[in-house]
């Protein structure tokens, strides 16, 4: 049966969460694939507003399975706050709602300390890091000194482990950073009390997802991050610690590629981004705080305003490339509502050259201009649209010009922060 893989195709805060939300309906099991608690997915059911850092954006549809990958760092003090927010408003109370992969790896307290560090001796040089200790974790699971669940679950090993990579954290901190160094025993015994509240969730996700498939469940899996924060095919240095694209979620979660039957990117209907790095786009003027205020952006996790600018189809063409989109969906259409004209990017020029497809070079993003086409905007309002047809004439011609500047259909166009302020085009688990 079909997995239905969603991603963002510009810098994440596409608006993952409500889309997930309402994909979720058709699937049967939720998973996580990458990221860690830097990422924040808001859903609005109800006119009530839930935000959710680890647990998958299904988790408030009743019997869906929510499954965190082992390409999922994890703070299992946020995890566990969230588990219990969301038991004490009825949600995961059925234990085998939740699975975590015992090969995902733990944020320690090392980490969060070596990430704030860092970023207070890069200066102005910094990358924007949320400092929640998601970059060094990924590092120690690269370096092969990680611990993960797996570890944790064995008292002995998970002793042997903390000390030895311990003792080396503490002499890095010291002397190249400046901090104070951590002891061993309160991080042995507060690491020993979330392995007890946690364990009854730990599995061999990969195993769990290979049986649900071949009994024919359906299986929707979600990104923490957008593509341009990929740390391959996104705007390096400036990105996050992992592979964010649509292909990652075959190594997220333990299941082979040949399982992914469709993949849908996530876009807005213009372009933000959170933290440091190079943003084509982005708008300096009222229109630009128009769209920060009308769209609430302001980061689910951090709080902090984002960049916003128009919509680029340079991002989105590269995005859909890199993921095999096959579908969009399109969040935040109505905050457009009253700008006129309405701009999109169509290229980039730089040193007299025209850029159409997203270039690696800093000095050319940071330096390039980008080439508009301008559209002409609406002032009726979006959210009681539920068909195409209810939109008022300009919204559909902005959207058929971006279905062309991407050459990809839309799957799914949101007119509002609700659930049901969505007109559903096509169902992905049925493409």
């Amino acid at each position: 049966m079909p997995a239905v893989v969603v991603v963002g195709a510009q810098w994440g805060d596409e608006g993952k969460g409500k889309v997930v939300d309402i994909f979720a309906e058709h699937a049967d099991v939720i998973a996580r694939y990458q990221g860690g608690n830097n990422a924040g997915h808001t859903l609005v059911v109800g006119g009530e507003k839930t935000v959710l850092h680890l647990v998958p954006s299904g988790v408030l549809h009743p019997g869906k399975v929510c499954v965190i990958g082992n390409g999922v760092v994890v703070d299992p003090a946020v995890l566990i706050e969230e588990i219990e927010r969301l038991q004490h408003r009825g949600y995961l109370l059925d234990d085998q709602l939740l699975k975590i992969s015992d090969r995902a790896h733990l944020i320690m307290p090392y980490h969060r300390a070596i990430d704030l560090a860092r970023e207070r001796l890069r200066g102005e040089d910094r990358i924007g890091t949320t400092g929640r200790g998601i970059g060094p974790t990924y590092e120690d699971k690269m370096a092969r000194i990680g611990i993960r669940f797996a570890d944790l679950l064995d008292e002995s090993s998970f002793h042997d482990l903390l000390r030895n990579t311990l003792a080396e954290k503490n002499a890095y901190i010291r002397a190249l950073l400046q901090e104070e160094p951590f002891a061993f025993d309160a991080i042995h015994e507060q690491y020993s009390r979330y392995r007890e509240r946690l364990a009854k969730y730990v599995t061999d996700v990969s195993v769990y997802l290979a049986q649900a498939l071949s009994k024919g469940q359906r299986l929707l899996l979600e990104g923490g991050q957008g593509t341009m924060l990929d740390v391959d095919h996104g705007t390096y240095p400036f990105v996050t610690s992992s592979n964010t694209v649509a292909s990652a979620a075959c190594t997220g979660v333990g299941i082979p590629p040949g399982r992914i039957s469709c993949v849908v990117g996530i876009v807005k209907a213009y372009t933000t981004r959170v933290g440091s790095g190079p943003f084509p786009t982005e708008l300096h003027d009222a229109t630009g705080e128009k769209l920060r205020q009308d769209g609430d952006e302001f980061g689910a996790t951090t709080g902090r305003p984002r960049r916003c600018g128009w919509f680029d189809a340079v991002v989105v063409r590269h995005a859909v490339r890199i993921n095999g989109i096959q579908g969009l969906a399109l969040t935040k259409i109505d905050v457009l509502t009253g700008i006129d004209p309405i701009r999109i990017c169509v290229a980039y020029e730089y040193n007299g050259q025209r850029y159409e497809h997203f270039p690696a070079s800093m000095q050319v993003l940071r330096n390039a201009q980008p080439v508009y086409e301008e559209h002409p905007g609406w002032n009726e309002p979006l959210t009681s649209a539920r068909t195409i047809e209810d939109l008022p004439r300009n919204a559909r011609r902005y959207i058929q010009r971006l279905e062309e500047l991407t050459e990809t259909p839309m799957y799914l166009i949101s007119v509002g922060a609700n659930r049901n302020e969505t007109i559903l085009l096509r169902n992905p688990f049925h493409s």
